[in-house]
């Protein structure tokens, strides 16, 4: 039986607080944007603020596109961490 070797994933303690702080920044843009998309459903059921649900829906809009910029910004933050390399080979297309 052949047992399958250990995996050893080193992570420098700057680079886990980078990802961090990206990642609750993530978190939060999609709080917000969740929340706008929210009130903004629940202000369409009366004319009469039909106007700032429109606004709330664009807001929301905006935060939606800013995901991408900020996953974006990571990499790009990572990326000049590691002197220019490509992204690190534990880094995942599933990071947040």
């Amino acid at each position: 039986m052949n047992a399958a070797p250990d995996l050893t994933i080193r992570i420098g303690r700057d680079e886990l607080m980078i990802r961090q702080r990206y990642e609750t920044l993530s978190i939060v843009n999609d709080i917000c944007s969740g929340l706008l998309f929210l009130v903004g459903s629940v202000l369409f059921f009366s004319p009469a603020t039909m106007y700032g649900a429109t606004w709330m829906f664009v807001i929301g809009s905006l935060l939606m596109l800013f995901r991408p910029v900020i996953r974006l910004t990571r990499r790009v933050h990572l990326r000049r961490r590691h002197g220019g390399d490509l992204a690190p080979a534990h880094e995942s297309s599933m990071d947040f």
